[in-house]
């Protein structure tokens, strides 16, 4: 076991937590992807499991920091995994409105999730190395990441149903799909790419006789392939406004990278119970922007106080506090007070 006192939080690559984190995160990723290896539709009992399953995982991470460090890692790596939880809440609410936008069945909705979430693994680690490098930098640049997670706020307090009735033909990754691949407009199957045979068999079918292709080719895009690029890039660019926030929370990059990826992973399962229960937690995302608005000012002030002398520094306890409490506040508040018919996203 590592020596530390109760105040040391700075853990680098520790060589065992790495391992530890890795086999962890591994050996579950493969169990859910083994479980859910066939196009099935997700059963909301079946979604929950799966979702504390994946609570499960990560908490065992948690008691691991607690005992190999001490409370305070393992109070940091819960603060971010909490917050990464909240404000993935809204990606989720936008992937509903992709899917529902496609008409992606439910079947198929786990395999463009999973795919899109080993996107997420790998664009968050490029966004945590980036993110912590620039945090070392100095104060200066938390009051520039104070004023990116405050626009973020702002952006979320505008922001009403406009996703849902967007149309994704004008959005930059539905564009480079169709600029790269030619697109067949059906759904193949779970396919995310057909040959040529196999759209020659499908214009075949007496469904398809009246349609016509702009474009031919040896290879050709599905709209499932579509909704995955437009998934993608909507995750990369939510990953501009998380990583600030998540890595304001805790400036370790293992711990910061620890707790959004065990977050993320369980996001599949999590998807189909929000999207049964969304009707039902219509002030769950004024909650995730009351805590864009804590996160920013706790970096400016923290910056504040370095730069100019005047400020504070919040501590990890008061801000795994203030995350659970505001996060409780909105679910609790969705069920007292569950607004007009047709509030809800």
């Amino acid at each position: 076991m590592t020596t530390t006192t109760s105040t040391v939080t700075n853990i680098g690559l520790e060589t065992q937590t790495v391992v530890i984190f890795s086999i962890l995160a591994i050996a579950a990723l493969f169990i859910d992807i083994w479980a859910h290896r066939g196009d099935k539709p997700i059963a909301l009992k079946s979604a929950i499991a799966w979702t504390l399953f994946w609570i499960a995982v990560s908490m065992g991470f948690a008691v691991f920091l607690y005992v190999h460090f001490n409370a305070q890692v393992a109070s940091l790596f819960l603060a971010g995994y909490l917050f990464e939880q909240a404000l993935s809440v809204d990606n989720l609410f936008v992937m509903m409105a992709i899917f529902a936008w496609f008409k992606v069945p439910e079947v198929y909705c786990h395999r463009v999730l999973y795919w899109g979430v080993l996107g997420a693994i790998f664009f968050r680690l490029v966004f945590v190395v980036i993110g912590s490098s620039l945090f070392a930098l100095g104060p200066a640049v938390e009051l520039v990441f104070a004023a990116l997670v405050l626009g973020s706020g702002f952006m979320m307090l505008k922001k009403h149903d406009k996703d849902e009735n967007s149309d994704f033909t004008s959005h930059f990754a539905y564009k480079a799909v169709r600029w790269f691949f030619p697109v067949f407009p059906r759904l193949v199957g779970h396919n995310f790419f057909v040959n040529r045979a196999v759209v020659e068999a499908e214009l075949a079918k007496e469904e398809n006789k009246d349609l016509t292709l702009k474009r031919m080719g040896k290879y050709f895009a599905t709209p499932l392939f579509l909704c995955l690029a437009i998934i993608e890039t909507t995750d990369v660019m939510f990953a501009f406004d998380s990583v600030p926030a998540v890595i304001a929370v805790s400036r370790e990059p293992l711990i910061v990278y620890s707790a959004m990826i065990f977050a993320v992973m369980g996001l599949r399962s999590m998807y189909f119970v929000l999207d049964a229960m969304r009707k039902y937690l219509v002030h769950l995302e004024k909650a995730v922007t009351v805590l864009l608005f804590f996160i920013a000012f706790k970096l400016a002030a923290g910056a504040s106080l370095h730069l100019f002398g005047f400020g504070m520094d919040i501590d990890v306890y008061t801000s795994l506090l203030v995350i659970a409490v505001i996060l409780g506040l909105g679910i609790v508040s969705s069920f007292i007070f569950p607004g007009k018919k047709g509030e809800a996203k």
